[in-house]
Order: C-alpha cells, then structure tokens, then sequence
C-alpha cells in the first residue's frame, strides 16, 4: 500500500525563488534526479544537459484562472475556490473558511440549497456533490453574472497556507500557458513547468529537445480527506499525437512535464500505445496495475502527495524508485510545493543506451 510523505513545514516553499534573492529567476530551483534507484543533484538550469536530442516534452497549456473570490452564506464570510466549468454550464466549487491570516481551511460542503453570494452579483445555488466518495466539492448552479468575467474582475489565486502572501496571478502562470478560446483555464497552476524560461526552453529547441502541447485544466488540489482525483476537461491536438508516436516508433524518450500532461496523453492513447486526437473529459487515474502506455519519463514537482498521485509516479519509475527519490528529497532539504524544486524521473539506461547517447548517430 502506498503511504503518504510527511513533509516538514520548513521544507514548504513559501514564496516563489525568484523573491529568495537578487538576480534569481523561476529557472534558480533544483532538481533532483532519479533513473531507477539512482538518484543525482543537480540545478533545473542543468535541464538541457540531462536530456538530449530527439527526447519530446509533453507540456500542459492551460493557463491559470484567478479561481479564489471571497463570499457570503447568510451572515457567514467564505472563500469560494471555483474548480472547473461543466458541460451545462454549472461550476464545481469548494467553499472554505477564512483562517484569518490570509488563506483558509476545510469547510464541511453542502448541504445542497444552498446559496453563496460572490462579487459581481453573481449567485450559487449547491445541488449535489461531485462525488459520490466525498462533498468537498459540490456542483453549482450559477445565476446572475457570468462567473469567469467575475473572476476576472474579482478573483485572486488560490492559495494554500503553506504560502507566506498573495502573489499576482502572472506568478502562477507558466511559460507555456496559452489562453483558452472559451476562456477557461486550471483552478491551480501545472506547477511543474514553473520553473522553465523562456531562454531554457530556447536552449532546449538548440539542443534538439522537442515539445508536444497538449491540454488539461485542472481542478482544485487541495485533497485533505485523498479522494481520487475528479474528471478534467483536456485536450490533445493532431500535431502533438503526431509528434509523440513519431518519437515513439524512433524509440525516442517521451517525458511528460507535470503529471497533468501524463493525465492528458495517457487518456489519448489507445491499448495499442498510439495516441489519438481527443478531447472531453477524463477520468483516468493511472496506477501501476494500469500502467503507462506513452510516457517514458516525467518532470513532477514535489508535492505532499496523496495517493494517487504517488501511484502515478510508481506506474512510471517503480516503487523502489520512488521511494528512493523521496527520501533523498527530504535528506537533501528540497523545497516542496508549487514554488519549490522538481524532480525529474528518467528510465534506467543500459551501458550500451547511455554510450549511444553521446556517440551513436
């Protein structure tokens, strides 16, 4: 059974590294290296260097929504964290208490009638839940204003405890974001490409590394009780399934930046290992019974997990590995969480792959 990591509270990055000190950019964190049981140290600016041409970055482009507004239920303050837009254009919401200090905590949901007033003129209406396993999210029906103008207008970034102050939202926004043509985007940033730069990203085309862009919002993270994680809408476009079954059949590394871009490929990929244009919902919680069917490698932020998400990293690197890799993390005093360092899981190379790396054309 997987266990969750208990991560002292001085090791929460609490603000992004490029307020740690003059001259730091998004690109001044760590990296932790992991091939198998074999872990290296290195600086996220070593990134091209640790891949090599022909490998394939699959990145998530959506962009963050200012997604946190503070309400009112009845005579009660509340802080609403708008999570995702459905199909009938009900939003799913998480509602929390203010902790006076700036940011909040768990709030019991429901129950279902109701009625949250947010900025805007803006109502909801809770109608049920989004999981049967849980009520932390519920769905809402919206009247008056159109909620993402709201957030527009009105809304901050969600933001955790662990945090030491609001941030701006083109904090939370990675380099690859893009906006949506309908406007929506992720509840919380894909934190695992924070760290690239436009200059990193430059020196990576020089060096032959690739990019497939691909599409997941994502919801609401903030999982106390571990539920699974909920549907997202994604999206993976015809060139980006070209791009990672071209490099596929070239036996070529495919490395998903942030487990939302191994959610969104995953999902695309048939039994057969070819991905296919597609875009809705999904669903899909990869585990290691179900295994990867595209990724080779993944570039994941270090997260207090919850269990699916250290089942994610053991579909990928194995058990052992992750178990490795952690633990290093903590000996070695990585920061974790949004603004802190990255890991970056490769496959375990033969003598002959690692020498044909380099010399092998």
């Amino acid at each position: 059974m997987t266990v969750a990591v208990r991560v002292p509270e001085e090791l929460s990055a609490r603000v992004p590294v490029e307020q740690r000190g003059a001259g730091l950019g998004r690109d001044a964190v760590r990296l932790l290296v992991s091939r198998g049981t074999e872990v290296s140290h290195h600086a996220f600016r070593d990134l091209p260097r640790l891949l090599r041409a022909g490998d394939l970055l699959v990145v998530n482009t959506s962009p963050t929504l200012a997604a946190a507004v503070d309400g009112r239920v009845g005579h009660a303050r509340v802080v609403v964290h708008f999570s995702t837009r459905g199909d009938d254009g009900r939003w799913a919401v998480e509602l929390r208490d203010p902790d006076g200090k700036g940011t909040t905590r768990a709030r019991v949901g429901g129950p279902a009638g109701t009625e949250v007033r947010v900025p805007g003129g803006v109502r909801l209406i809770l109608e049920e839940p989004l999981s049967v396993h849980a009520d932390r999210l519920w769905w809402a029906r919206v009247s008056g204003a159109e909620v993402l103008g709201m957030l527009r207008e009105y809304g901050r970034p969600i933001r955790y405890s662990y945090t030491e102050r609001d941030q701006p939202l083109s904090v939370y926004q990675t380099v690859f974001a893009l906006p949506s043509p309908d406007g929506t985007g992720s509840a919380e940033m894909p934190s695992a490409a924070r760290p690239f730069t436009a200059r990193l990203v430059a020196e990576l085309v020089s060096r032959g590394v690739q990019f497939a862009p691909v599409t997941l919002h994502t919801g609401v993270a903030s999982t106390e009780a571990h539920e699974p994680p909920y549907p997202e809408r994604f999206s993976v476009p015809e060139a980006s399934a070209r791009l990672i079954n071209a490099a596929k059949a070239a036996g070529r590394r495919v490395v998903a930046v942030g487990t939302t871009a191994v959610r969104a490929v995953e999902s695309a990929a048939g039994s057969d290992g070819a991905v296919r244009v597609r875009e809705g919902w999904t669903d899909l919680v990869v585990t290691p019974e179900r295994g990867v069917r595209v990724v080779d490698g993944l570039l994941t932020g270090l997260h207090e997990p919850e269990a699916s998400h250290l089942l994610m990293l053991e579909a990928i690197a194995g058990r052992a590995a992750v178990d490795r890799s952690y633990d290093e993390a903590l000996r070695g005093l990585y920061l974790w969480h949004e603004f802190g360092d990255v890991h970056l899981i490769l496959p375990e190379e033969s003598p002959h792959t690692a020498h044909c790396a380099s010399n092998c054309r």
